[in-house]
């Protein structure tokens, strides 16, 4: 898991996160009125995942008083079907498994003060839900009001769709290279916001028909008119090459709906 940058939150110490064995609660007992009444609050962007998306949790923690916390400890488990990409400060390290982030204040927590840590993760394509997340605040000192010490949030899964690419009809007449492409939904959401990229090394795009395409220096990317379940759009292209051989990549993707089956948004093709 990569490390971000340290950060100090509404007057919080940063974490210093440490790889610790459990996070086992002390005996309830009567409340303490020298103690620290901790609580912990979580919640997820996006509300609904999307399959092989980012999904950034952020979790808050905040120390009523009227006592210092001693040395807290958060704990941070995610699902079985997200990928812990990075957390925010930089103190926070990975806990007993892949699923874990753990964060240990190396100073007790003054009361007032409260703090947060955003860890982004990536759905995995084939993640099913609701995905259960939670995250525990936990001290050496007994809290006497325990039950906001933990917090448990459910994510469902959107059914994503399923893009497609392929190259087709490749041609060359001199100097001008001509292929085709074909991209499909296969469902079973609409994709309104499909973006297909054609990199096809030092060649320069003459035209292109099916989509709005615009040439940029490394490629060429095309905007595709809304995929329904099922349906599919028809390109073609010209180009000028600059050598003997042409070596096209075309891939295709969303940025707001997932895709359960990544693997064929891409397709290759070498034309001579």
């Amino acid at each position: 898991m990569r490390r971000g940058a340290a950060r100090v939150v509404a007057g919080m110490v940063g974490f210093a996160l440490v790889a610790v064995p459990g996070t086992a609660r002390a005996q309830a007992r009567e409340p303490d009125p020298g103690g620290a009444d901790l609580s912990v609050r979580m919640d997820v962007s996006p509300g609904r995942a999307q399959p092989g998306q980012p999904l950034v949790y952020r979790v808050r923690v905040r120390n009523a008083g009227p006592g210092d916390a001693v040395l807290p400890t958060l704990t941070v488990r995610v699902p079985a079907g997200v990928d812990i990409l990075n957390a925010d400060v930089a103190e926070c390290r990975p806990g007993r498994n892949a699923r874990e982030v753990v964060c240990a204040a190396g100073a007790d927590i003054p009361a007032g003060s409260t703090g947060e840590v955003r860890i982004t993760g990536l759905v995995r394509p084939g993640a099913r839900g609701p995905l259960p997340a939670s995250a525990t605040i936990f001290s050496e000192v007994v809290d006497g009001r325990p039950a906001n010490d933990s917090v448990r949030l459910l994510t469902l899964v959107d059914e994503g769709a399923d893009l497609a690419i392929r190259l087709t009809d490749r041609s060359r007449a001199g100097r001008t290279v001509t292929m085709g492409a074909v991209v499909r939904n296969r469902g079973p959401r609409a994709v309104r916001d499909a973006l297909a990229l054609f990199r096809v090394g030092r060649a320069r795009l003459v035209s292109a028909h099916g989509a709005r395409c615009l040439p940029r220096p490394a490629y060429v990317g095309c905007r595709l008119r809304t995929l329904g379940s099922g349906e599919q759009v028809r390109l073609s292209f010209a180009f000028r090459a600059r050598g003997r051989t042409v070596t096209a990549e075309a891939s295709v993707y969303s940025g707001d709906v997932g895709d359960r089956r990544p693997r064929n948004n891409v397709a290759r093709m070498t034309v001579r």
